[in-house]
């Protein structure tokens, strides 16, 4: 809930070059990865590279720009979703979010309260 409320907050009201765009995508995927192991059963690193793959995949519709190749105009919600532009450095923040999380289970899991 923290980290959904933390999105939420940066979306809603930080307007910078740094918070907004690469912390925000940093957290998502954590956001993401949390949510899919609470409804799922899948193991550590299966739900890492689905976050991962679906984090990507999402950054790689902004770079066909998959709304005017579907010409379709999705609901405003979904534009948030899909965002509007692709960056490669959305990628890293992605990638850099899923290795911290993949840490954190590891570090956890040697105590006994993960699961990989």
């Amino acid at each position: 809930m923290v980290l959904l409320i933390i999105e939420i907050f940066i979306a809603v009201w930080v307007r910078d070059k740094f918070v907004r765009p690469y912390l925000g995508d940093f957290l998502v995927v954590i956001l993401i990865y949390t949510f899919l192991m609470m409804i799922s059963r899948i193991s550590v690193v299966k739900g890492l590279f689905a976050v991962l793959l679906f984090s990507f995949a999402v950054e790689f519709f902004q770079l066909i720009n998959i709304v005017k190749v579907l010409q379709y105009q999705p609901p405003k919600i979904v534009m948030i979703i899909l965002g509007s532009s692709f960056s490669a450095w959305d990628l890293l923040a992605y990638f850099l979010g899923i290795v911290f999380t993949g840490l954190l289970e590891f570090l956890f899991s040697r105590n006994g309260f993960g699961r990989i």
